[in-house]
């Protein structure tokens, strides 16, 4: 069985069809006032909507850009969904196609959106059913995150924080504003790391064995993975006793 994850539609798209069609296609979802973004796929994916005469208008009065900056801000991947024909709408409208061609460069290059192209609302809806079901491939990439050219302490902690496994710069941005330090980050539980949006109590527990595991047990001992089968937090605790991995308890840490 394949599971769909829930899809949060913003309450202005109750006018238009793709909401129906969603639910013809079997798709979970809930009615929310976004503040960013037309459809939110499992929290992670945030969707913007555009007609093609839409798109056009948002060119032409600035907002698309803006929108699009504070969607790619706010979720790990920010996608741009252009339903209908712009090229027939340009014509229409007599305005040159140039002036959509160096938006779709714009967007992809320098805001880092992906954009995707629907015929209608039907279309829109199939898209946003296959990115609910989809499921990255299991191809293993290492991002290695760059130091920071600049004296700024924000960047160099987020740039520590980015070495650990499962934090990315989102992540990391969420630690230090939960946290406050690295210091107290190193000295939090699992539950208190499994706070942090993004970061699953597995994940927490691997992140945890990093930063406890003394250094000669650590070089017999490799981290423990949750892929292809299924582990509790005892199984990340039990790696060695010496270790003292045993604190899944929160401290008093004040939020």
């Amino acid at each position: 069985m394949v599971l769909i994850a829930v899809v949060y539609v913003d309450e202005r798209e109750r006018n238009s069809k793709v909401p129906e069609y969603l639910t013809a296609k079997g798709v979970t979802f809930l009615f929310k006032m976004l503040d960013v973004g037309d459809y939110i796929i499992g929290n992670t994916i945030g969707v913007e909507r555009k007609t093609a005469n839409d798109y056009i208008n948002s060119i032409i009065d600035g907002r698309l850009f803006t929108q699009l900056s504070r969607l790619k801000e706010k979720y790990d991947k920010a996608i741009l969904i252009i339903e209908g024909n712009t090229y027939k709408i340009l014509k229409e409208r007599k305005i040159h196609r140039n002036a959509i061609l160096g938006s779709y460069v714009t967007i992809t290059f320098d805001l880092g959106v992906t954009i995707l192209y629907s015929k209608d609302e039907e279309e829109t809806a199939e898209l946003i059913k296959r990115l609910s079901m989809y499921k990255p491939h299991n191809i293993v990439t290492t991002l290695t995150p760059r130091k920071p050219k600049t004296d700024d302490i924000l960047e160099w902690q987020k740039f520590i924080l980015q070495c650990f496994p499962h934090i990315g710069s989102k992540i990391a941005q969420r630690i230090l504003e939960y946290f406050g330090s690295i210091h107290t980050f190193c000295n939090a539980s699992i539950y208190e790391l499994s706070r942090i949006e993004g970061l699953t109590e597995q994940k927490a527990a691997e992140i945890y064995q990093v930063i406890h595991a003394m250094y000669k047990e650590s070089q017999k001992v490799k981290l423990v993975r949750t892929e292809n089968t299924q582990k509790s937090i005892l199984d990340y605790l039990s790696v060695d006793k010496s270790q003292n991995l045993n604190s899944t308890k929160p401290n008093n840490h004040q939020n």
